[in-house]
């Protein structure tokens, strides 16, 4: 699952509410829960209700059946060069044996047992392997908390690497529109492949890997404005001082000069916002072209839900995009094409294999948690 709420209080009950019926809905036996941005954009001041937020999950009524609980948030936001506010929380039923962690330290595999809580600094925490995308990469860019986070399991006999992903946002929406692909694509596409180049080197064998989190893809911008405003007049902005584009302006041509689009560094607002939503927005999901680079390594399950981002955090329009940013599939689930060859698939196997929202007709902050649900083929000799 992906996204933290960004204004707690009322948000978090909805939150919390919504994944707790999510977790007696489907009754999994193994749950990975995968936070990015652990203590939203103030994390600085909402840092001290984190513990509080992880303590409700961890010491709910509705968990109360998970006896083996793993916890890694790195919250220690003054150790600046190390930083990532990504938080991994991992629940084992009562009912689940056979069940190993990887030590990285000791490269070996380790029996879970009890509550094994690790909050602030992650340094020396050896069950987990946490790394901040480099700062050499783009020394244009702002200095972010990017990064990842790998934990390793034997689960039956069937290892795997569940990693806890958060890759580069899209600074501006008017230079997203500049290029097809867009630079900030070209930055993800960069981070993501790093990501996979580092969990799949020699340093440890090889396994089945699920890579969860906020990955920040965006639809080809440029490519979707032009077929939104086919029939618009297109009127570009510039600043006085400079030659630099300050907007965009699409209107319709038959129709009073409305405006159809508007588009400025952090604006996106488009008049007939339903595309976004009709028919879980399955028209525009052409546009969204960041996965494919990928597909040597990487698949996914058939996305049925509108796009997961820029959601409403007004408490009376949960469905709503805000028209800060073009709705987008930020939040997945991809795997390797060997974890997806261990997920049962057979009719019988009870629900099947869910990929879905949290919380579609509730306030879940800007983006909709994305979850994924499937039996594992295991074998249990």
């Amino acid at each position: 699952m992906s996204a933290y709420p960004d204004k707690l209080g009322e948000i978090e009950s909805e939150w919390l509410r919504e994944f707790f019926t999510t977790v007696q809905t489907y009754r999994p036996r193994f749950v990975a829960l995968h936070f990015q941005e652990v203590g939203g954009k103030e994390y600085m001041s909402n840092m001290s209700h984190t513990e509080n937020f992880i303590w409700k999950i961890e010491s709910s009524e509705e968990m109360r059946d998970f006896d083996r609980v793993c916890i890694y948030v790195d919250s220690n936001f003054k150790a600046v060069d190390s930083f990532t506010a990504l938080g991994s929380m991992y629940f084992i039923h009562k009912t689940l044996k056979n069940i190993y962690q990887y030590d990285f330290n000791a490269k070996e595999f380790k029996a879970v047992s009890g509550h094994n809580r690790y909050v602030g600094s992650l340094d020396g925490v050896t069950m987990i392997e946490k790394e901040k995308f480099p700062k050499n990469f783009w020394p244009d860019f702002k200095w972010s908390r990017k990064g990842y986070m790998r934990a390793r399991w034997i689960i039956h006999n069937q290892g795997l690497d569940l990693v806890n992903v958060h890759l580069f946002h899209d600074a501006s929406n008017l230079i997203a529109c500049n290029s097809s692909p867009s630079i900030y694509s070209a930055n993800r596409s960069n981070a993501l492949r790093y990501v996979i180049d580092r969990i799949s080197d020699s340093s440890y064998t090889s396994l089945p890997f699920f890579l969860f989190g906020d990955f920040n893809f965006r639809l080809d911008t440029l490519s979707l404005v032009q077929a939104l405003a086919r029939s618009a007049e297109v009127q570009t902005v510039k600043k006085d001082s400079s030659n630099e584009v300050e907007k965009i302006i699409c209107e319709d041509k038959d129709d009073d000069h409305r405006v159809l689009l508007h588009i400025e560094t952090k604006q996106f607002a488009y008049l007939h916002q339903a595309v976004f939503r009709e028919d879980n927005g399955r028209e525009l999901l052409k546009y969204d072209k960041e996965v494919m680079a990928f597909h040597d390594v990487l698949t996914e399950e058939d996305i049925t839900f509108p796009p997961s981002y820029p959601y409403s955090e007004d408490y009376t329009k949960p469905t709503q995009y805000m028209n800060t940013r073009c709705p987008s599939w930020c939040d997945r689930i991809l795997m390797s094409h060997t974890a997806r060859d261990i997920m049962h698939r057979e009719d019988g196997s009870e629900m099947g294999i869910v990929y879905n929202t949290l919380g579609p007709t509730v306030c879940m902050g800007d983006h909709k948690p994305v979850f994924l649900f499937f039996t594992l083929k295991t074998s249990r000799h």
